[in-house]
């Protein structure tokens, strides 16, 4: 699926977040008009922008548009765009989602092996705070739940308490689920500053790969992470915030995955959910393949063993990202349709699955690499 677009831009001098429209006698705010077909008359001054797929001959150039745009089928009425001054259009927030998210920062400070977005070394957190600033208010405050990802979201430092103090006010019943590597809350006035805001929507999803501080703090390429992150979990259960567990599974992850089930158990009891989660193929775990890639059949003796341990003694486990076919029965009812929306597929093998409609199907990515063993149930 599309998540942005582009065409040529005109008379745009700084980004524009709106919602957009296909209606040409909208009144409402804080709107772009898309025009698909031939041109027709419109009270431009309505709209922040005009989004055509015509050529430019129709608009006075003092008039904010992106003409030669290649397709708005991916847009839908009441979506929320960022128009670009280089004629790229961002889709920031789709209506008929549920895993929308915000990208707080490209930046990190850790280096993962499988990192699906791998980092980088620009100041882009002021561009992106401004374009959240826009959006956020224009989200429907119907909006079920609502991410943010990164990079690493606290290294916005008070911009990230600035974010979520902003979202609370304008979505108070949304749930946040907000992705960190967590090391950040090692120092206790940051855990602290988050037990203030007294935000009890929001969850923290934490990454932790292994029970050892040399095999995670390698996972993650960053010295000292292991105790770092373990430190933050302890400061953010002092002062009673929401913690997932994140734990992907590959080569480097797998050999020690029960013994971190009962770490998590015996130290790490105040989690609200752990998710085991299957490898996807993308950014950098195409140039890591040899040293993370376990064909997921293999790994399913280790997964049911610690999946079963903590589930046995009341902790709530999930698996994502995986299949059905891959897993004994006994493990489905731990498996969670878990891949966001706009990178989920389906193999041909999986069109004629009696299962396809229960299983979650492969990151897009994972076309490229994936089980040997994926394979059709003929019966449900």
């Amino acid at each position: 699926m599309l998540l942005k677009t582009r065409g040529i831009a005109h008379h745009i001098t700084e980004p524009i977040v709106a919602r957009v429209t296909r209606d040409t006698v909208s009144n409402e705010p804080h709107q772009v008009l898309i025009v698909e077909d031939a041109f027709k008359s419109v009270t431009e001054s309505a709209f922040k922008a005009i989004l055509t797929t015509q050529d430019s001959t129709s608009y006075d150039d003092s008039i904010p548009h992106v003409h030669s745009v290649q397709t708005f089928d991916h847009l839908a009425d009441g979506d929320i765009v960022c128009v670009n001054t280089d004629g790229i259009i961002n889709t920031l927030f789709r209506v008929n989602s549920y895993q929308n998210f915000l990208l707080a920062t490209e930046r990190c400070n850790s280096n993962c092996l499988m990192c699906s977005q791998p980092p980088r070394d620009r100041d882009d957190i002021p561009h992106l705070f401004n374009i959240h600033k826009q959006l956020i208010p224009l989200i429907p405050k119907n909006c079920p739940e609502l991410g943010i990802t990164g990079g690493e979201p606290t290294l916005m430092g008070n911009l990230f308490f600035e974010l979520l103090e902003l979202i609370k006010a304008e979505l108070p019943e949304t749930e946040i689920h907000c992705l960190t590597n967590g090391r950040s809350f090692a120092w206790p006035n940051i855990a602290r500053k988050l037990e203030s805001m007294d935000y009890q929507r929001l969850m923290l999803g934490i990454p932790l790969y292994a029970d050892y501080y040399q095999v995670h703090d390698y996972i993650v390429q960053a010295k000292d992470a292991f105790n770092q992150t373990v430190q933050g979990l302890y400061n953010l259960a002092s002062f009673a915030q929401r913690i997932e567990i994140r734990v992907v599974l590959h080569k480097q992850s797998i050999p020690r995955l029960t013994r971190l089930a009962k770490f998590i158990y015996k130290n790490l009891p105040f989690v609200e959910h752990v998710a085991f989660m299957g490898l996807e193929y993308q950014g950098y775990t195409p140039h890591n393949i040899q040293k993370l890639w376990i064909d997921p059949v293999d790994y399913m003796d280790e997964l049911g063993e610690a999946t079963e341990y903590l589930s046995s003694r009341g902790m709530n486990v999930s698996i994502y990202n995986s299949q059905l076919c891959l897993m004994p029965k006994d493990l489905w009812k731990f498996n969670k349709k878990s891949i966001s929306d706009w990178k989920n597929i389906f193999l041909d093998e999986c069109s004629r699955c009696a299962m396809v409609q229960e299983c979650g199907g492969l990151f897009a990515s994972c076309a490229k690499m994936h089980s040997e063993h994926l394979r059709a149930f003929e019966n449900a």
